[in-house]
């Protein structure tokens, strides 16, 4: 006869099961679920008038010579954003082009030209080890 195989307790498997849970939640995103991610960020904060926080996901380089207040000039709402989703991020070593699809009203006076979707990327710079959002000052 065969020796008894030992039963593993419901319990002690479930905290197996967690504890696998829990280190593959730690392994470091790849630097396109990191920059989507964060590009998704960056957009909720425009379009939700959030300039505080969509300028702190800005290069630092960026912000040691634009202040808030010319942020939020530049990118205000000229054309109103109502969705943005990212649509692909492709990566190089230390740069990632983000393609956004965005939702948009164009605010033209005495034209209803309704909702429009446009496509434009964007860049992501990778500095200190985080993804920062790219635009020129």
């Amino acid at each position: 006869m065969f020796p008894p195989i030992p039963r593993i307790k419901p319990a002690a498997a479930a905290l197996s099961a967690l504890a696998l849970a829990g280190c593959a939640a730690l392994a470091p995103a790849t630097p396109q679920e990191a920059v989507k991610k964060r590009a998704a960020e960056y957009w909720q904060a425009r379009i939700s008038g959030k300039y505080e926080q969509a300028y702190a996901l800005s290069t630092p380089s960026y912000r040691k010579l634009r202040t808030l207040d010319q942020f939020r000039l530049a990118n205000g709402p000229s054309v109103a954003a109502l969705s943005a989703e990212v649509f692909t991020v492709a990566c190089e070593a230390q740069k990632c082009t983000a393609r956004i699809k965005i939702a948009a009203t164009p605010a033209i006076p005495g034209l209803n030209l309704g909702t429009i979707p446009m496509y434009l990327d964007e860049i992501w710079l990778l500095e200190d080890g985080q993804w920062w959002h790219y635009q020129e000052p």
